[in-house]
Order: C-alpha cells, then sequence, then structure tokens
C-alpha cells in the first residue's frame, strides 16, 4: 500500500492520492517544445480552442433543438434564430466554427507534411491526427443532417448510397445505416445521437491519445534539427534559458500560442457578426423534401476534394478512387521512403510533390463546387487522376532522395 502522510494543505492531500504535480509536469511544465518553430505550431491549440466553441455552442443549441423530421427545421430556422434570446449567435458560432475548424486542420494537416513531421518515430503522432480528422468528418456530416433541409436530407440520401459498394448491391447495409428506406425519423435518431454523443467522445479521447503520442518523439521544428531533450531541458532547469533550444510548453510556449489564438479569434468572431452566410448552403435554407431533388447536389466544401474524387468516373471506378483518397493519407509515413526529416523545400523532388499535391486539392475543391460540365468535368477529371498518381509515384521520388 502506498504510504500517506498528513496533509499540509488540499493540494498535497490530492497530490498524495493523484499525483497531480507529476502530472502538471509530464503534461506541462516540464514538456520541452523546441524554440525554432513558427505560428503554424499554434494550430493545434487553435483546433483545441475551436472544439471547446463547438462544444459550448452545441450545448446551448441542444436546449431548443428538436430531433424530429416534422419539428427539426422549425427549431433550428425559427425557434433558435428568432425566439430564444441570443440563439443567433449561437447557432452562428456553432455554423462557424464546424467550417473554420477544417480550414484548420488542412493548414495542421499540410504544415505536418512540409515539415516532415510524420517521420522518425512520430508515425503514431500523424495516424492519430488522421483518426481525428476522420472522426471531425463524420461529425461534421452528422451535424448537417440535423437542420434537416433539403441539402440536409439529399446529402444525406447520396452520402448513405455509396455503401451499396455499387456493383455489390449492398442495399441492406444502405437501408441498415438509415434505419429505412430512405431517411426519415430513424436516420435523424441516429446521426442526432451520433452527432452530440458518440462521435464527440470519440474525439476528446483521439485528443488525448494524439497529445500524448506527442509526448515521447516530442514536437518537430522547421529546421528538422535533432534535438537532445534530455540535455537542452537540463540547460533551461539550471538557468541558462537563453542558450536552451527548448522551452516549457507552460507557460512560455502557451504564451505564444494565445497569441495566435487571439488574432485567430477576431478573425473568427468577424465572420460569425458578418460573413455566417459563407458557411451555410442557402438550398438548406428549404425543409427537406424527398421528392424535390436540388438541382445540383454538393456537399460543404471542406468534402469537395474528395466528392470530386469520385464524380469523374463510372460507379465502381469511382468509389474505388473515393475509398482510396480516403485512407491514403494514413500511409502516408510508410509511403515516403527518404530518410530526412526536414522541411519539402531542403528536400529535392518531394518539394515539387508537396507542392504539386497541395494545388490539386484545391483545384479539386474548386470542381467539386460546380456541376459536371464541360469543360469542368474534364479538369476535374484529370485533377482526380492527379491525385491518385502523385501518391502512386510518392515512394518512387522519396526513395532517390540523398540522405542531408
Amino acid at each position: 500500500m502506498a504510504h500517506f502522510t498528513k496533509a499540509t494543505s488540499v493540494k498535497d492531500w490530492l497530490d498524495q492520492r493523484l499525483a497531480i504535480e507529476k502530472i502538471e509536469k509530464v503534461m506541462a511544465s516540464e514538456y520541452w517544445i523546441p524554440k525554432n518553430i513558427n505560428f503554424l505550431w499554434a494550430m493545434g491549440m487553435i483546433l483545441a480552442v475551436t472544439f471547446a466553441l463547438l462544444l459550448v455552442s452545441g450545448i446551448f443549441l441542444l436546449m431548443y433543438y428538436q430531433p424530429n423530421i416534422k419539428l427539426a427545421f422549425d427549431s433550428v430556422n425559427y425557434t433558435i434564430m428568432s425566439e430564444v434570446e441570443f440563439g443567433w449567435l449561437w447557432r452562428h458560432v456553432h455554423g462557424v466554427a464546424a467550417s473554420v475548424v477544417f480550414l484548420i486542420i488542412y493548414i495542421h494537416m499540410f504544415t505536418g507534411i512540409y515539415y516532415g513531421s510524420y517521420k522518425k518515430g512520430r508515425e503514431t503522432i500523424w495516424i492519430s491526427g488522421m483518426l481525428l480528422f476522420v472522426t471531425f468528418s463524420a461529425e461534421a456530416f452528422s451535424g448537417y443532417m440535423l437542420p434537416w433541409g433539403q441539402m440536409s436530407y439529399w446529402a444525406g440520401m447520396v452520402i448513405t448510397n455509396l455503401f451499396s459498394g455499387g456493383s455489390l448491391h449492398a442495399d441492406g447495409l444502405v437501408e441498415w445505416i438509415r434505419g429505412d428506406y430512405v431517411p426519415a425519423q430513424a436516420f435523424l435518431n441516429r446521426f442526432f445521437m451520433l452527432h452530440v454523443l458518440l462521435i464527440p467522445l470519440a474525439i476528446l479521447g483521439l485528443i488525448g491519445l494524439h497529445f500524448g503520442a506527442l509526448r515521447i518523439p516530442h514536437v518537430n521544428n522547421q529546421d528538422g534539427e535533432e534535438i537532445d531533450f534530455d540535455a537542452e531541458s537540463k540547460k533551461y532547469l539550471a538557468g541558462d534559458k537563453a542558450g536552451a533550444k527548448v522551452i516549457r510548453f507552460a507557460n512560455d510556449f502557451m504564451s505564444k500560442d494565445m497569441m495566435v489564438v487571439g488574432i485567430y479569434l477576431v478573425f473568427f468572431f468577424y465572420l460569425v457578426f458578418f460573413h455566417y452566410d459563407f458557411a451555410m448552403d442557402p438550398v438548406n435554407f428549404d425543409p427537406a423534401n424527398g421528392l424535390k431533388t436540388p438541382t445540383h447536389i454538393y456537399p460543404e466544401w471542406y468534402f469537395l476534394w474528395s466528392y470530386e474524387i469520385l464524380r469523374p468516373f463510372s460507379t465502381n471506378v469511382g468509389l474505388i478512387a473515393f475509398a482510396f483518397a480516403q485512407v491514403i493519407f494514413f500511409a502516408l509515413p510508410f509511403l515516403d521512403k527518404s530518410p530526412n526529416a526536414i522541411p519539402a523545400s531542403r528536400r529535392g523532388l518531394f518539394k515539387y510533390w508537396f507542392w504539386a499535391m497541395l494545388i490539386d486539392m484545391i483545384i479539386l475543391t474548386a470542381m467539386g463546387k460546380v456541376p459536371p460540365i464541360e469543360p469542368f468535368g474534364t479538369v476535374g477529371f484529370f485533377a482526380a487522376l492527379t491525385f491518385i498518381g502523385l501518391w502512386i509515384a510518392l515512394p518512387f521520388i522519396t526513395k532517390m532522395e540523398k540522405e542531408v
């Protein structure tokens, strides 16, 4: 049995039973961050703040939302927006955060790719981050169903149809997911439960895993320098803060993070108060109607790139390409054969691969929003082929890369 002494304070009493001082050192005051990083390393904290905004605003919206196909649309667009005091504000915050969070995720993801933050023992950091991307995507999709507008209904119809597997005709699986032949009350109930309970719990768990995965290999830096964190932390603790190459996570790094977060929040609330409309499709302000198909069905902007990879091909080929796009980023640490964990600008052919991938995904996103008419259909087709080709080429171009 552990040895307990008479506590000198409440903190000491808790520390003897919960080891709060040790946890605080491990997770904050003696968790070391390299000095040579830039503002892009604050994206993780911005994501945490945005997720907190989503949670808080979601709780307030949950008080008045009605998960019923006859009441959902009115509860969102009339009750919350018109009858609940400041209900419009909470809906604006939730809607903008749900969209902006993906912008930050993509910045965070491509920052990791550019600086090679998935290499040399950091594979679990990358994989846990990609799992977070998938769960955030599922959370966004389930939330998009809840207003029960036209685009909610038909996006739900199209996305769940993907599970039929094309020529496999797995219609039973689609009906099982929906709980009915078409999106209806059972469908709304299930996605409501996923959105407010199961997926947020999964996100919280994965955030813990993602942060924990950073503990041993530590955060990468913008020069790709191999830092002896034990030696540098001893310098810092000995008083040589200027000479040490590391700083504490709390409160040194956190104070820099908070400055970037403050700038971000100015941008965020500017959108909340003045440009909320960017986060909502006009078609979704019409009630769901299963007998009237919208002229052009498309997902939210953060799914457009993968939707455009699906669209130009025949059903079976499109589904294979779509599945490829969903899983291939997980394999990045294993497809990149280079020994170098340095910025892309110093990596020969990889720097061209990086910028080609980024530009191609922007083109796919733009093409996914427009109808598949010429010349957009041809551009989207070649952009989808380019995406697949770039991933196939990655192991070959990185294997030829010389060690720096």
